[in-house]
């Protein structure tokens, strides 16, 4: 099976939100979609190892807030290769409060929306959440960003614990053990510092 196949199909790139009992996650996900339009609802789906996950399947109520080109890497990086059970991810960016009492990030926002869980499907390693919208804006004009934009002008690599995953293995040089980024060369900079997830030198592995 060809799984480059799978590239082919077109995402975006959100960040999911959640929170209860006062505290908040987050993390990235291409997975989001509308699934009907009356009643609106959209489906969102998360490995079942993010703490986003664990939070989500407590208090039942999202946000979906779908990123602009402009988005940068420390705001990827934080929401996408860190975890929320260890980091506050919305620290030193912009945020807000939905009607549900979930933050999210309105730093480079195309638009956001918040959803009350409806119902949930167990797919193995992931979980989806169909959730059922209450509020909804649109926040930026600029281009939303697709998860090709992502790859190939971000130089962006994808999550192990995204469904988009594909083991790498043509590549030579080092893989960084927190993001998977790979820094094609001999040897490694003694201050360098991952351009994804920002980790040190001491995170990377030697690629056979």
């Amino acid at each position: 099976m060809d799984g480059k196949a799978f590239h082919k199909l077109s995402y975006g790139l959100y960040i999911l939100s959640t929170s209860y009992n006062g505290k908040y996650a987050g993390c990235i996900i291409n997975t989001a979609m509308q699934v009907t339009s009356k009643p609106a609802q959209i489906s969102v789906t998360v490995n079942k190892e993010n703490a986003t996950e664990k939070m989500l399947a407590e208090s039942c109520f999202f946000a979906v807030t779908a990123l602009t080109q402009e988005a940068d890497m420390e705001l990827i990086g934080k929401f996408g290769f860190q975890t929320s059970s260890e980091t506050d991810k919305f620290a030193g960016f912009h945020t807000a409060m939905d009607g549900n009492g979930v933050q999210y990030v309105t730093d480079c926002a195309a638009a956001r929306i918040s959803c009350r869980v409806v119902k949930t499907v167990d797919l193995g390693s992931h979980v989806m959440f169909i959730g059922e919208v209450t509020e909804a804006e649109g926040m930026n004009g600029a281009e939303p960003m697709t998860y090709s934009y992502y790859h190939q002008v971000k130089k962006g690599v994808t999550p192990k614990n995204s469904p988009a995953y594909q083991e790498e293995t043509e590549k030579k040089g080092w893989r960084c053990s927190v993001c998977g980024y790979i820094l094609e060369s001999e040897t490694i900079p003694e201050d360098y510092v991952c351009p994804i997830c920002g980790q040190g030198r001491d995170k990377l592995v030697k690629l056979p």
